[in-house]
């Protein structure tokens, strides 16, 4: 499980320092991919699997089916850590994520994320305000804290 938010800083060839606590977890290689909230997801190869599984078991003449496994499959990337740790992101993968200098690598569950620091603080301080909100919400979904 990852877990966790880091304060990291992109080089200029785009690398990115994944935290060594992650590093195991993610293995010798990992998928990133356009996440949702203009964010960068990060799957160990097992959970790319299922994910992959669960798009493609989607109704594709389906529009929104359609759509949403282009996104995710066509920005999609097989990557490996350098000898420091780091990644090579992609510049289409950069430039969806608008990150550059400054960034934050989180845990979450069965993936890694990364954002730019100036995105994940604006998204960060909108949902700390609805949080009860989406709290409540969940209980739809039979989750209770």
């Amino acid at each position: 499980m990852f877990m966790g938010e880091f304060q990291h800083s992109m080089d200029d060839k785009g690398r990115v320092t994944i935290p060594s606590k992650f590093r195991d977890a993610l293995g010798a290689s990992f998928v990133v991919t356009r996440g949702l909230d203009q964010c960068l997801f990060v799957y160990p190869m097992e959970e790319w699997a299922v994910m992959e599984q669960k798009l493609k078991a989607l109704p594709m003449m389906k529009a929104d089916a359609r759509a949403f496994s282009r996104f995710f499959f066509s920005g999609a990337t097989e990557c490996e850590l350098d000898k420091q740790g780091r990644v090579n992101l992609p510049a289409n993968l950069r430039d969806y994520a608008k990150l550059d200098k400054d960034c934050v690598v989180l845990g979450v569950s069965s993936r890694v994320e990364i954002w730019s620091k100036d995105t994940w603080e604006q998204y960060f301080n909108q949902s700390e305000e609805a949080f009860n909100d989406i709290a409540e919400k969940l209980v739809d979904f039979n989750f209770e804290l």
